[in-house]
């Protein structure tokens, strides 16, 4: 699947964001097998960047097993709770 690193908008749902993310991320971003990664661990031009450039990271192959739709889901979650948003957030 070809993921299109423009397409990514923070109109996403943020709580289903919130779900994939914990579902998919986490079970590896916990600090023990990756970096811990929390919303608030970037802020949201980081995280908008991260998102631009998905295809540098480590767990590319882990991206593309989700839906465009779920991807710009985490997205909305991680930008709307950002280090530097209004609502920064810890996922626990």
């Amino acid at each position: 699947m070809a993921l299109a690193a423009d397409a990514f908008t923070s109109d996403g749902n943020d709580r289903k964001g919130k779900y994939v993310f914990r579902k998919n991320c986490r079970s590896c971003h916990d600090g023990s097998k990756a970096v811990a990664l929390s919303p608030n661990s970037k802020t949201q031009a980081q995280w908008q960047r991260a998102f631009e450039k998905y295809e540098r990271l480590k767990c590319v192959e882990e991206w593309k097993k989700n839906s465009q739709s779920d991807l710009n889901d985490v997205y909305t979650y991680l930008y709307n709770h950002g280090y530097d948003s209004p609502q920064p957030a810890t996922c626990q």
